[in-house]
């Protein structure tokens, strides 16, 4: 069989063809994780910049003011002097779990933004069992808290991974009760499912008021999975200099100031999206679809108002973890344990039950 010069353009035009589609393929893939990525870092500067001004105007100083206007540019100068800095390792250290720590606590924050929906239809990963896994994947980052702590080799950081990790179950089996009560009254475990369940009622149908005593548990859970003021044992200055993070320097100690703020975000995302309604408005009297014209003018313009929703409710809570920094004394190791083994466990589980008692006579 002979194959003329037409026939083998045409094959060789058609292979690169579908190349071509491949390579497009992969971007358009890409794409929402990399817009994910630069999202999450812009939102990690503002938080920056927010509890610096807030926490200026508490203690009636100024805040940082050189470094562009208003300061806004300060925490990338930060970050820049952080990756100008030696990367310092102990010689007496394990190397490898000194190295491995950091990225496993900074990547199993990263993954929990995945089932985080910022609008109608909005999210990287629609899972069935979203908020599950979330969970799921932030008790990871403990365990590289403590491998860093380990493998510095030294006292004080040993004891803050050590404390890290107790720290981090005792508060997390609260927090999924709290977690699966808000699945039981929404018959999902979906985050989009939790967020449409609320909309249905409109502003009085938000978990907020549905569950008041899951809210509060939620929220000093958060706080303690996230080592804020009153709950930063793992990292106390004046008791271990700086924890886990003692023997760290230059970028490798610059992946634990970001894992902090991340940690700090999804938080409050997550109450956001399970507690607040989500990308849903629905406060009386304020009619955004009309007030915007969003049906006239298309589901573009609807989804960057739902962002603007999310964003916005997500900021305006993190003025508490932010103001309890400056307000709250910090616990010793077994008022904390105590905190989260002997109150909120029992309290967290009696709440889960009245929800369960509840729904089963709704039915």
């Amino acid at each position: 069989m002979i194959i003329d010069t037409t026939e083998i353009e045409t094959i060789n035009s058609f292979s690169k063809l579908e190349s071509l589609k491949e390579v497009y393929g992969i971007i358009w893939m890409l794409f929402p994780i990399l817009t994910l990525v630069l999202g999450i870092t812009i939102g990690v500067l503002v938080i920056v910049w927010l509890e610096r001004e807030i926490s200026a105007g508490i203690q009636q100083r100024i805040g940082p003011e050189y470094a562009g206007p208003l300061g806004i540019l300060q925490a990338l100068a930060d970050g820049t002097k952080l990756l100008l800095k030696e990367n310092l390792i102990p010689s007496t250290g394990d190397t490898r779990l000194f190295s491995i720590g950091p990225s496993i606590a900074v990547i199993s924050i990263f993954l929990s933004y995945s089932v985080i929906p910022f609008g109608d239809h909005l999210v990287l990963a629609d899972l069935s069992i979203g908020v599950f896994f979330w969970i799921a994947i932030s008790s990871i980052a403990p365990v590289g808290l403590l491998m860093s702590g380990y493998g510095s080799n030294n006292k004080y950081s040993f004891l803050g991974g050590l404390r890290a990790a107790a720290q981090s179950i005792s508060y997390e089996i609260p927090l999924a009760l709290c977690v699966l009560s808000i699945s039981l009254l929404s018959n999902s475990l979906s985050t989009v499912d939790i967020v449409e369940a609320q909309s249905k009622y409109g502003f009085w149908g938000w978990n907020l008021w549905r569950q008041p005593i899951g809210f509060i548990v939620f929220l000093i859970s958060s706080l303690a999975e996230c080592e804020r003021l009153p709950f930063d044992l793992p990292e106390a200055e004046e008791e271990l200099v700086a924890g886990y993070q003692t023997e760290y320097s230059g970028i490798k100690f610059g992946l634990f100031y970001i894992a902090s703020y991340l940690n700090l975000l999804v938080s409050s995302l997550f109450v956001t999206v399970l507690y607040l309604g989500g990308w849903n408005l629905s406060i009386p009297y304020i009619f955004v679809p009309e007030l915007f014209g969003i049906n006239k003018r298309g589901k573009v313009f609807g989804t960057l108002i739902g962002i603007f929703i999310t964003l916005a409710k997500t900021y305006l809570f993190l003025f508490i973890p932010i103001a309890t920094r400056w307000t709250l004394p910090r616990l010793r190791m077994d008022q904390l344990l105590n905190l989260g083994w002997k109150f909120l466990l029992p309290i967290s589980l009696g709440n889960l039950l009245l929800t369960t008692s509840s729904q089963l006579l709704s039915l």
